[in-house]
């Protein structure tokens, strides 16, 4: 039971670093510093940004990248991928070629600091 409480904490906490890096790409609200003027009392709602507004009515981000979901755009960058591809005429030579990721996925990979060619299994 522990350990199943453990796990779920830190796959939040993994979400949540996750959401941050990736909150311009996201439909969250990043500019909440701009939102929280708008708020009438404190137990009113919380409003949103001009910009959240403006990603969610015109669907894509102020660079022209389509705005998503956490999971839609997890799964984008689930298409990139690493393969291990050896030749007839040398089975015993092995090389790696990643595939090249898109606009999307590349500004994903900025976001987080990632490179795929570094990454090992």
């Amino acid at each position: 039971m522990r350990s199943h409480v453990c796990l779920c904490i830190l796959a939040y906490h993994v979400e949540w670093h996750l959401r941050q890096r990736l909150g311009p790409m996201l439909y969250d609200d990043t500019d909440k510093a701009t939102a929280e003027p708008l708020r009438t009392s404190v137990v009113a709602k919380a409003q949103r940004s001009p910009s959240a507004i403006a990603k969610q009515t015109h669907g894509t981000t102020p660079d022209g990248c389509p705005v998503h979901s956490l999971q839609t755009l997890l799964a984008d960058l689930a298409t990139l991928a690493r393969n291990t591809v050896t030749t007839i005429l040398d089975p015993a030579h092995e090389f790696v070629v990643h595939t090249r990721p898109t606009k999307l996925q590349q500004k994903a990979l900025d976001l987080l600091a990632i490179n795929p060619a570094t990454c090992t299994q």
